[in-house]
């Protein structure tokens, strides 16, 4: 992460302070603000030992999003040729980002509930549940209050979620920090 900005100061020292619990965090930012580059610090800086997996949910077609995200077993339907293990149980003793979670569909919504509340998921086609004991931390640049009133989000997931706020702010609130990021990336590809 980089920036001096008043701004910065404030995102670095929660990002700190969610670093050192294993709260749910939720990332509210507009595009480019570095929502991902937050997660992965917060991952780099708790400890956890398992994998950052990082998933934009507005990429997935709705048609293969309950495989992409609990897998799924040989057979489960066409194409299916063996087993494949799903973003939550690669993400085990990991962190589990979710980019645009508000294009989560409702049906998948309440899944995604459970496996947060007991860590437990069942691929698609399987029988017997799995463990995953995973963090979340969930990015958007939508208003979820407001999608939560119009129920195109689920309430009960919103405050699973909503336990540490971390809100980014556009570069154009923080323009002393536009040297040295142009520094870090005049470095970074020079």
């Amino acid at each position: 992460m980089v920036g001096k900005s008043e701004a910065m100061r404030k995102v670095y020292e929660l990002v700190l302070k969610a670093a050192e619990t294993e709260s749910n965090i939720i990332i509210y930012g507009e595009t480019g603000s570095g929502k991902d580059v937050a997660a992965r610090a917060i991952h780099a800086l708790s400890g956890r030992r398992g994998p950052y997996v990082p998933v934009n949910c507005g990429a997935i077609p709705e048609s293969l999003m309950e495989s992409e995200f609990f897998g799924h077993t040989r057979g489960a339907f066409s194409g299916a040729t063996g087993n494949k293990e799903g973003y939550i149980g690669a993400a085990n003793n990991g962190t589990l980002f979710l980019d645009e979670i508000g294009e989560l569909p409702l049906q998948l919504q309440v899944k995604l509930l459970r496996a947060l509340e007991n860590k437990m998921y069942t691929p698609v086609g399987g029988t017997a549940p799995r463990e995953s004991s995973f963090r979340l931390i969930a990015a958007t640049n939508q208003d979820l209050d407001h999608m939560v009133e119009e129920k195109t989000f689920r309430q009960d997931l919103y405050y699973r979620l909503n336990v540490v706020h971390l809100q980014l702010p556009p570069l154009r609130e923080r323009t002393g920090d536009i040297r040295p990021l142009a520094q870090k990336f005049l470095t970074r590809y020079n």
